[in-house]
């Protein structure tokens, strides 16, 4: 394997002093506001103080209450926005380090083995979960923590979406996903791998499989293109898919020649939210000669965080502001370089590959294999307040990105919760009238 692929995780996690110590240091807010700034209402300050007191088992107890996986959450939410950012000593740079708590705590209690979660009884129903993401994850781990008999469907040859294809591993641990799915499982949670909705199963199929509701959380998996003059050029790819492959090679799956950068190329990457933060800072760990960002609008308005913005300048990532892209130039049918429009005078990017990460959308398969779902103008799924996550089919509740924009891990949980809530209010009523 190529040794280029190995990423090691950029940020080291707290020793069980640090934790100890970095807990001691909250306030105990009487109204806590990191709580609030958090989409799953986690209750920070209570394990914060657990933690404080060196119980990192009550810790991990208190955190699995709201979320199914903090060892992730911990890693990846954008926590400068959400809880440690609502943080009363956020003003003076003082925040206390939630996401890293949140993290020991979880990676403590994997290591030592702490907890083990009971299995409660599957006899509140049938529940076909369609996606492993983390909106699939998070209404499977709800569900069958409530004694409903969970599958998981997943057309990728292992459970994890864009949790293990989506984020580079220098900011996730692919092991960290598996062992976080493995707990899910521990649950009684059924996993089905290498299964597509549309061809290996429909809806219709799985109702008369015995199914009491089914839950897509597909996410939105088809890549926005940018077709301009030159397109036809080689060496224009998603970001998606690049960021796809890095992983793939990373893990001996397929070879270096299928990554698309070679040491040396110089790299754009059109967008700036956190996938193309993702791939910009994944190409200069490959060895890229130059990688700059593209982006049409001003710094302010980015949609990447702060944070991986910060660290895409940390790694050497070049941008450019309020470049409108025009066309792409090539030579004898390969990509040379991004023609941009700034200020009104056009210029050359030079390039020897382009990565699109400019967003994405849902793919149809279960739509259009099943009438009677209806979408929004844009292909979103169209879901109902009561009850929360159904669709315009009975029985078929839906969250995620799927139903909304692409967003952070902990905001497509959030609305899983909500969903999985409905889905078994959904089967008890169902249930109760004997339908």
């Amino acid at each position: 394997m190529d040794n280029r692929f190995g990423f090691e995780e950029e940020n080291r996690g707290y020793t069980p002093k640090e934790a100890v110590a970095e807990a001691k240091r909250c306030l105990d807010c009487k109204k806590p506001l990191c709580k609030t700034g958090c989409p799953i209402e986690q209750s920070i300050p209570e394990f914060i103080k657990e933690v404080s007191k060196g119980n990192f088992g009550t810790a991990r107890r208190i955190i699995s209450e709201r979320s199914n996986l903090p060892a992730i959450c911990g890693r990846v939410c954008p926590h400068e926005l959400q809880c440690e950012g609502h943080c009363i000593l956020h003003a003076k740079g003082k925040e206390i380090r939630v996401g890293k708590l949140e993290r020991f705590v979880a990676d403590f209690d994997y290591e030592a083995g702490i907890i083990t979660d009971p299995t409660v009884a599957k006899t509140r129903g049938k529940v076909a979960v369609i996606g492993s993401g983390p909106a699939g994850l998070t209404v499977a781990g709800d569900l069958a923590r409530q004694g409903f008999n969970v599958v998981v469907y997943e057309a990728q040859e292992e459970p994890g979406g864009v949790l293990l294809y989506g984020i580079p591993e220098f900011r996730l641990n692919k092991d960290v996903v598996r062992r976080e799915i493995a707990r899910i499982a521990s649950l009684g949670v059924t996993f089905i791998t290498n299964s597509t909705a549309g061809e290996s199963f429909t809806l219709e199929t799985l109702f008369k499989a015995g199914f009491d509701a089914a839950f897509i959380g597909t996410g939105t998996n088809l890549s926005k293109d940018l077709k301009l003059p030159g397109r036809e050029n080689s060496g224009i790819e998603q970001a998606s898919y690049f960021l796809r492959m890095v992983v793939m090679a990373g893990e001996g799956k397929v070879t270096a020649d299928e990554v698309l950068i070679n040491p040396g190329d110089r790299v754009v990457v059109v967008g700036a939210g956190n996938v193309a933060m993702d791939a910009a800072r994944s190409a200069k760990r490959l060895g890229a000669g130059t990688v700059t960002v593209a982006y049409r609008r001003t710094e302010k308005d980015m949609p990447a965080t702060r944070g991986e913005y910060e660290g895409a300048i940390a790694d050497g990532v070049e941008f450019r502001f309020s470049a409108l892209p025009k066309a792409y130039a090539g030579n004898e049918g390969k990509v040379t370089g991004l023609v941009v429009e700034t200020e009104g005078a056009e210029d050359i990017i030079d390039a020897d590959v382009i990565l699109l990460a400019i967003g994405s959308r849902p793919a149809k398969r279960i739509v259009s294999t099943t009438p009677g779902i209806e979408t929004s103008d844009r292909g979103y799924v169209i879901t109902r307040e009561k009850p929360y996550g159904m669709t315009t089919l009975a029985g078929v509740f839906a969250g995620g990105d799927v139903v909304h924009e692409p967003a952070t891990v902990v905001r497509a949980m959030k609305e899983a919760k909500k969903v999985a809530d409905g889905i078994a209010a959904y089967i008890d009523a169902k249930k109760l009238l004997g339908i």
